[in-house]
């Protein structure tokens, strides 16, 4: 895996060595930023923008959107074998680069409300079988962390079965491969 574009373009990004954790791989976060940057379905420039993204990892769609001139980005992860690999992720850029790793499990009570700050781009990629997501989505909703123009961005496994979300609209579809990459916006 490696950094694909920007200031940190062509460092790798560690990988861990058990299978519990499924890093994004090249072609999709490639395909994802693409679509950030030339898709007229929504209003989000990456560039000064503030990015949360849930379920990290490892880093690898954090650290490509520092790469690519993100103000800000908070990792969320709490899984310690790969916490450990994002930390080093992050320390190898050697960089003064703005972020923030909270080791927290997002399903804990008022862990949204505690962000306290909106967000231009979330970033979602919780494990294949994770089946709560609905949940997350309505914390995003009541605690008020998207901007107004913002999205949420969703890897999942094409065969995972679509979850309406109220208050939320699909605006763009794609499928890579195993995975499927959802942009949600609120609903107008």
């Amino acid at each position: 895996m490696r950094i694909i574009s920007g200031n940190f373009k062509g460092r790798k990004i560690e990988r861990p060595k058990d299978n519990k954790t499924r890093p994004l791989k090249d072609l999709t976060k490639e395909s994802i930023f693409n679509i950030l940057a030339h898709s007229r379905k929504f209003k989000v420039n990456l560039i000064d923008s503030k990015v949360l993204d849930l379920f990290s990892g490892v880093g690898s769609f954090g650290i490509e959107c520092l790469s690519r001139g993100a103000k800000k980005v908070i990792f969320v992860e709490n899984y310690k074998e790969v916490l450990e690999i994002l930390k080093k992720n992050l320390n190898n850029l050697k960089s003064n680069i703005v972020y923030e790793i909270i080791d927290k499990n997002i399903y804990e009570n008022d862990f949204f409300e505690r962000l306290e700050r909106e967000f231009d781009i979330i970033f979602l990629d919780p494990p294949y079988k994770d089946n709560k997501l609905e949940i997350i989505f309505k914390a995003i909703k009541e605690s008020e962390i998207l901007s107004e123009n913002g999205i949420i961005i969703m890897h999942r496994h094409k065969k995972e079965q679509e979850i309406l979300i109220p208050s939320f609209e699909v605006i763009e579809k794609k499928t890579y491969g195993i995975s499927k990459i959802l942009f949600f916006s609120f609903s107008k």
